[in-house]
């Protein structure tokens, strides 16, 4: 069987990258060489078309990368009519340098051309930092949505209009669609090819060696998305004392001198979770830590509050999906 036989293919989608001063290196070219590569197995199979026509454009002449390295680019204005265009993250990894990055001219006009772009009904799709662009221009609001789980706090704050799960890797809503952190260039890419051929998606993977990653919950650090507010840090550090004593919203309120209301709006306008939610994540880490290094799971039980082995084992599993071989095997 050919390319041009394989059932649902879509040849020549072409696809329009916008890259800015300052790009993720390794997102930028995750795209470029993620659909080189469908090309290139589609014209070894023996098709004569293309899957994908990719032109890499920006709102200046040259694009100098994160790393220093520069590109030639063409204008975003003379951009005919993709049925894709695709924001690679900004390599800005904390709130202060992404709002700098965000307030850029350059920026600005890009933003300007997503504006414009998803006026004419043309599918966007960004990852990590990029979708931080799209949620500019307001193209996220009202919408699912994924980002970066470093960020999300920060996101949630923003833009308090977009229904942001930070544990998706990829997001799709209508015509936008959205990715996670770094790596989750890769996923996106791999999500477009599929749009493309699903056969292919899957050769593409298995030469790439891409994984099956349909959460980012696993890599989230609880503590780190509770550092963006003072009190959802207090209330963290409270539940990594009480981990084996369990959870209870009047007591961690009273502890924290706040209301459980107020405990409950903070880690919802923080976080997009409750209380309860949260403890459990970090109950989660601390059980997945403890397993792997090798402790005795009715020890990991008593340690995270639960009354056995047997229901923590199910806890874990309902959570991670993801057995105590899996765990203490490592990711």
């Amino acid at each position: 069987m050919v390319a041009n036989d394989i059932p649902g293919i879509v040849r020549d989608m072409r696809l329009t990258v916008l890259a800015l001063d300052g790009v993720f290196d390794t997102g930028l070219t995750v795209f470029l060489d993620t659909f080189a590569t469908a090309n290139e197995l589609a014209a070894a199979r023996g098709d004569v078309h293309a899957l994908f026509e990719v032109q890499v454009v920006g709102v200046r002449p040259q694009v100098r990368t994160a790393l220093g390295l520069t590109m030639a680019v063409d204008n975003a204005d003379a951009v005919a009519r993709p049925d894709w265009v695709l924001v690679p993250a900004l390599n800005a990894k904390q709130p202060p340098a992404l709002a700098l990055a965000l307030d850029r001219p350059d920026v600005k006009e890009a933003v300007a051309h997503l504006q414009a772009w998803h006026a004419r009904g043309i599918g966007l799709a960004a990852a990590c930092v990029g979708t931080f662009l799209l949620a500019e221009g307001g193209l996220l609001d009202g919408q699912e949505a994924t980002t970066t789980w470093s960020l999300a706090p920060w996101f949630r704050q923003r833009y308090p209009m977009v229904r942001l799960d930070e544990a998706r890797m990829v997001s799709v809503s209508g015509r936008t669609v959205t990715a996670g952190s770094a790596m989750g260039h890769l996923d996106l890419a791999l999500w477009l090819v599929r749009q493309a051929s699903p056969e292919m998606a899957t050769l593409v993977a298995r030469f790439m060696l891409i994984d099956q990653r349909p959460s980012q919950a696993k890599y989230i650090i609880p503590d780190h998305l509770a550092h963006a507010d003072p009190l959802v840090e207090r209330f963290e550090r409270w539940a990594r004392d009480h981990l084996s004593v369990g959870f209870s919203l009047k007591d961690a309120a009273s502890a924290l001198a706040v209301t459980t209301r107020t405990l409950q709006r903070r880690t919802e306008a923080v976080l997009g979770k409750s209380p309860l939610a949260f403890f459990q994540d970090i109950r989660v880490e601390r059980a997945q830590h403890l397993v792997s290094i090798g402790e005795g799971l009715e020890d990991v039980a008593a340690q995270v509050g639960y009354a056995d082995a047997r229901t923590l084992l199910a806890f874990l599993r309902r959570r991670l999906g993801r057995g105590v071989r899996e765990l203490r095997a490592g990711p």
